[in-house]
């Protein structure tokens, strides 16, 4: 890869997660979208936090300095139950953020760009969820026309950093783990393999077809989408996409996901996101809502 070496806590994209796509994602796009009924299994904790009752607590996971502020993980608590679980972008970032000149970032072989920041999940852990990452494409990325805009990718992943940092191409079981999809009850619910190429360090990007974005005839502008990531047979991360345009106009919208019949590892697992700016500690949080253990 072409670019310059990021510092430890920067870590830099293998390939361009859409690559391969073009406009093939557009044909396989169909009417609807995202906002499909949550299903059963959302916690009661969930149900009560979004009647307004209660007071939910944060938990925040370590702080990492970035240019104007922190990025950090957090979980919003209710009691000892976890309601969200989010990555939290201080507002002095969103007018900071790295461009192309800054020694962090990383200039793709295709001429996009991406910083990478790792982040710590708060201690103690009960998701599955075993850290996540930030990452600001400040050229967007493939395909041309829906994702080449300045935009979040918040990765979830419930595989380790290490195990995260073998998936190489090097590796002798790289191409056999990216070609084993998981059994359908594993998979979420109209989510399909578009035949991207894995990606170093993520794996398999699986998308909702019906994505308003995908749309084939009138496709909606990006604001916001989600993607769930496959490695060796397994779901290993959950991504929510977020403009930020969108997200510098304070959202407050919260977005049900298909979901799965059957998840590994079990645990709490989400069936919507939701984006928002919490005026209280001046923050833009990006989260994995109504968890339900699945």
């Amino acid at each position: 890869m072409s670019g310059r070496p990021l510092p430890s806590t920067h870590r830099a994209r293998g390939f361009p997660v859409f690559a391969a796509l073009g406009g093939s994602l557009l044909l396989l796009a169909g009417c609807g979208g995202e906002d499909a009924a949550p299903p059963e299994g959302a916690s009661a904790a969930s149900a009560m936090y979004a009647t307004g009752a209660g007071a939910p607590e944060v938990r925040y996971g370590p702080d990492l300095p970035v240019h104007g502020g922190t990025v950090r993980t957090y979980f919003l608590m209710a009691g000892e139950e976890v309601l969200e679980v989010g990555v939290a972008i201080d507002e002095g970032v969103m007018d900071h953020l790295p461009d192309l000149d800054d020694p962090v970032m990383m200039i793709l072989p295709d001429g996009h760009a991406l910083v990478e920041w790792e982040l710590e999940m708060p201690s103690p852990n009960p998701t599955p969820f075993q850290h996540a990452t930030l990452d600001w494409n400040p050229l967007g990325h493939e395909p041309p026309g829906i994702y080449d805009t300045p935009h979040f990718d918040v990765h979830f992943y419930t595989i380790s950093s290490q195990e995260r940092e073998a998936m190489l191409p090097t590796g002798p079981a790289f191409a056999e783990a990216a070609s084993r999809s998981p059994s359908p009850e594993f998979m979420p619910a109209g989510y399909i393999d578009p035949g991207m190429p894995p990606v170093p360090r993520m794996g398999v990007h699986l998308i909702d077809p019906t994505s308003p974005e995908l749309h084939p005839e009138t496709p909606a502008p990006f604001t916001r989408t989600f993607i769930y990531g496959s490695w060796d047979g397994r779901i290993i991360f959950v991504e929510p996409m977020v403009a930020t345009d969108w997200l510098a106009t304070r959202p407050d919208e919260t977005i049900s996901i298909p979901v799965a019949e059957r998840y590994d590892p079990s645990g709490l697992w989400p069936a919507a996101y939701r984006v928002y700016w919490d005026a209280a500690t001046s923050q833009y949080r990006i989260a994995l809502a109504e968890l339900g253990r699945r």
